[in-house]
């Protein structure tokens, strides 16, 4: 049984993870259904999705160790190819998503976190990919470490299996906004009003073409942007886009 907690509100869904006294990690029940959550945001017409720790300590200590034990190859397998299903479904979400990071943001959620577009995070949140200390590499989406904090820093995060502070790693770029924890849904609320104000037609090109430019070539990329900036004429928010801004 999956121990989630969804609430959608005003467009936005919000996805609780809710083991606050084994620090939210997750079991393999909440990442199926976080999978299928976050599937069924866009299909059912919402803006934006959210994910929060319940509590104050955590925002996700990841996969719960105890789902490591005794896994054969096989259930390994299985098991990452399960955890690569939703990171793979919040990356190429068209609606926004938001980290909302309230405490430890650790291993998976890492990565849950680097999957989504935007990152806040509280001023006493941690971050770590301590997956060396439990005999095993890190895998999928932090391979986009690098990318948010420099190759040197990201071999040094991955290799010591390490916990950094918030200030740290809002110095590398990988946190879009630092905040005080009784300010944080509040930021989340400003920050997305600020996007689901848009064309969701433009942002829903806006988020292909941002997959497509982080996994093709230069001239890939930018024949992707021509078809996509084509495309967006056809949609009728588009016209109305422009003509209001034309008025202004």
């Amino acid at each position: 049984m999956s121990n989630l907690l969804v609430k959608d509100q005003h467009g936005v869904r919000w996805i609780f993870f809710n083991r606050p006294e084994k620090l939210n990690a997750l079991t393999r029940e909440d990442i199926r259904d976080a999978h299928r959550r976050v599937q069924e945001a866009s299909e059912q017409g919402l803006d934006a999705i959210v994910f929060r720790g319940m509590g104050e300590r955590s925002f996700s200590a990841g996969v719960h160790v105890e789902s490591f034990r005794n896994l054969s190859t096989a259930e390994a397998r299985e098991l990452i190819s399960e955890l690569r299903g939703l990171l793979d479904a919040v990356r190429t979400s068209p609606l926004p998503t938001v980290s909302a990071i309230n405490g430890y943001c650790i291993g998976g959620a890492m990565e849950l976190a680097m999957a989504c577009d935007i990152r806040i995070a509280v001023t006493h949140a941690r971050f770590g990919m301590p997956e060396i200390k439990v005999g095993i590499p890190s895998v999928l989406d932090a391979a986009l470490l690098q990318q948010h904090i420099g190759l040197s820093k990201a071999k040094e995060m991955l290799l010591t299996g390490d916990l950094y502070g918030v200030e740290e790693m809002d110095k590398y770029g990988l946190i879009n906004q630092v905040v005080e924890p009784h300010a944080l849904d509040e930021a989340v609320e400003r920050m997305l009003q600020r996007i689901t104000v848009h064309s969701k037609a433009a942002i829903r090109s806006q988020k292909r073409l941002f997959e497509v430019w982080q996994n093709t070539t230069l001239q890939e990329s930018i024949n992707a942007s021509v078809n996509e900036f084509a495309l967006v004429f056809g949609e009728e928010e588009t016209r109305k886009a422009v003509e209001k801004y034309v008025k202004k």
